[in-house]
């Protein structure tokens, strides 16, 4: 009963994408979903139809399906709309719905869905098979918390300007502050890696280190199409 539970409540917080933070500013939500390794390729025609019908929606700006690298059981969604009134109103579709039920199966823990506002939020640009995204999770000390803001602008400005960036987007938390997840794509990995050497990044880290309350969590991805 109590799985059943911690499932529903995980189902609620998805679909709205509000993890009890200012509604106003969920324009953003990113969802980690994990699935049984056995299920995978039965997940797969699930994500991309939900892509598919939610890109078609009033509102929506963006609609990423992504697997991760290293753990193909493993996915994400990254999603953005015009306001919070396209959210909900996707929250509340058939479309939306149905997935979830068709998904509850094959799960094998709930989904983590965390609502954003864009802090600092660049071009885009179209995204080919080969890209690499990477999605990194961000804690700063809260004393810390303005002193890290303002690193991070400083490192998605200069990452902009990196040979083969696609996007390099940092998002902040709207239930939590201090919390940030950073999304980035690349051409592929050399450009990547080539971004990860450069003097920015180990700036960027440098300064960072004293100010994290966690470990830098970066996992690396790829679409699917």
């Amino acid at each position: 009963m109590r799985t059943l539970r911690l499932f529903g409540a995980a189902m609620a917080l998805w679909l709205t994408g509000v993890a009890g933070g200012r509604a106003q500013d969920a324009n953003y939500v990113v969802s980690y979903i994990e699935v049984a390794p056995s299920a995978r390729m039965a997940a797969l025609p699930l994500l991309r139809a939900l892509r598919d019908a939610s890109r078609k929606e009033a509102g929506n700006s963006g609609f990423e399906i992504l697997q991760r690298i290293d753990r193909a059981a493993h996915f994400a969604i990254v999603e953005n709309w015009q306001d919070a009134k396209a959210q909900a109103n996707h929250a509340a579709a058939a479309d939306a719905k149905s997935f979830y039920d068709k998904l509850k199966p094959l799960l094998a823990a709930p989904i983590d869905a965390r609502a954003h506002s864009g802090y600092a939020v660049g071009e885009r640009k179209s995204a080919g098979a080969r890209a690499v995204y990477v999605l990194t999770h961000v804690d700063l000390i809260g004393t810390k918390k303005d002193d890290g803001l303002a690193a991070l602008k400083q490192l998605s400005a200069d990452s902009a300007k990196d040979a083969g960036v696609l996007r390099y987007d940092v998002l902040q938390q709207t239930s939590r502050p201090n919390h940030l997840t950073l999304v980035e794509a690349w051409r592929g990995r050399a450009a990547l890696e080539v971004h990860e050497a450069a003097a920015h990044t180990r700036k960027f880290r440098d300064a960072l280190l004293p100010m994290s309350g966690s470990l830098y969590d970066q996992r690396l991805y790829k679409t699917t199409r």
